[in-house]
């Protein structure tokens, strides 16, 4: 598929540049794949889509919560709304939630953390990644981990004080969980940030969609920060 990681590779492109890129170039992708990858999810009963995404089926339809706001998706049309205000959904934001429920294979959480190389594919386009999550992070609330911790809080964030003094995990889909983790600077090193994901995201993503997530919570924690 040709999307974010292939689009927002190169290296000469700013952060913010590269972002719309590769917004832009999953769109495009999808507007072209829409019809297609409709057609894949419908091949399935929509209980055995609901069991194998950790959704609910009820009454005709899907529903979930996408970064903690409900969605529901209308069977067999596949129309996408928000629940709380009945406003539908962008075709960006479709199309990650139907190459979730394609994905989605039923495994559980591994509740172990992995970066954006140990994804499939991502180890070459991991350092364009950083660039635009990471790195980005580790710009806007780096040196401030108090405003990271109230902004991660502000989003429905829940403290991973086992995996580090500034980390918090999000719940993007009901299986698919990513990290923020920021380590301020001091005298000697700058400071750093990075976005991980549970071990067994690719189950239930394309690395193309987890780029986008992971981008997608940078800009949420940057905005709540605000």
């Amino acid at each position: 598929m040709s999307g974010l990681t292939e689009k927002a590779s190169g290296q000469s492109l700013e952060p913010s540049a590269a972002i719309a890129r590769a917004h832009q170039a999953w769109e495009e992708s999808m507007l072209r794949q829409l019809e297609e990858l409709q057609a894949a999810v419908l091949q399935s009963q929509p209980e055995d889509l609901a069991y194998r995404s950790g959704i609910l089926y009820n009454q005709g339809g899907l529903s979930f919560a996408y970064w903690g706001r409900p969605v529901g998706l209308a069977w067999p049309s596949l129309e996408a709304r928000y629940l709380d205000t009945g406003k539908a959904c962008s075709i960006f934001d479709l199309s990650l939630f139907l190459f979730y429920l394609k994905t989605a294979d039923g495994v559980p959480l591994a509740d172990r953390w992995i970066s954006f190389r140990e994804l499939p594919g991502g180890a070459f386009y991991n350092q364009a990644f950083q660039g635009y999550s990471g790195d980005r992070l580790a710009q806007a609330l780096g040196e401030n981990p108090i405003a990271f911790h109230a902004a991660a809080k502000a989003i429905q964030g829940w403290q991973l004080s086992s995996l580090a003094e500034h980390a918090y995990a999000f719940q993007a889909l009901p299986r698919l969980r990513l990290a923020a983790v920021v380590w301020p600077g001091d005298e000697e090193f700058p400071s750093h940030a990075s976005i991980l994901f549970d071990a067994v995201s690719s189950h239930y993503m394309t690395t193309d969609g987890m780029a986008i997530l992971g981008s997608g919570l940078v800009s949420r924690l940057v905005k709540a920060a605000i």
